[in-house]
């Protein structure tokens, strides 16, 4: 019988995840499956993996031939290096203290990378929010200066206003006390 491990499509249209399983190569991809090994969401930011490294391990030594996806999937997680390594000591190219040596460097590598580029993302998204934020400052202190324009305007509008009808109340009331005084 030749096995796959292969994806299982699930969730609704527009938003699938996937459940990484050991299937039978002539069964349906989403049909009858050996066993279920992980799950795959790349919906998330960064996409999530949730892996049964061991059992993984153990079908890719057994001859499972993994779909190009999910080969992907299985290299980052690091499971076709450790299927490497081990496949190297089989052959006594090195002791396996060794290999489990360069196994564990290699993930120390690896979630310092992961750890880099999380911290770039979160600083990027730091920077853009101050742009933002910087940007919306800007925008509402050009607009306080033309509301306060504006407020200037009408008040010496006003004031031009009110200076105008007292100019013109005054002459009225001095008129009548000079004819008064006469």
């Amino acid at each position: 019988m030749a096995t796959k491990i292969r994806l299982q499509r699930h969730g609704r249209k527009g938003y699938a995840f996937y459940q990484i399983v050991i299937a039978d190569s002539r069964a349906p991809r989403d049909g009858k499956f050996i066993e279920r090994i992980g799950s795959y969401n790349p919906n998330t930011n960064p996409a999530t993996v949730d892996l049964n490294f061991e059992r993984a391990l153990y079908w890719l030594q057994v001859g499972a031939q993994p779909t190009d996806t999910t080969r992907n999937i299985l290299s980052r997680e690091g499971v076709c290096l450790k299927k490497h390594l081990l496949e190297g000591v089989k052959k006594g190219a090195f002791d396996e203290a060794v290999a489990e040596e360069k196994f564990k460097a290699w993930l120390k590598n690896k979630q310092a990378s992961a750890q880099a580029i999380k911290e770039k993302d979160s600083e990027a998204a730091r920077a853009a929010a101050k742009a933002r934020l910087e940007a919306e400052k800007e925008a509402n202190k050009a607009k306080a200066e033309i509301v306060a324009k504006k407020k200037a305007e009408l008040a010496a509008a006003e004031a031009a206003k009110q200076a105008e009808e007292a100019a013109a109340a005054t002459p009225a009331e001095e008129v009548p006390a000079t004819e008064n005084a006469e």
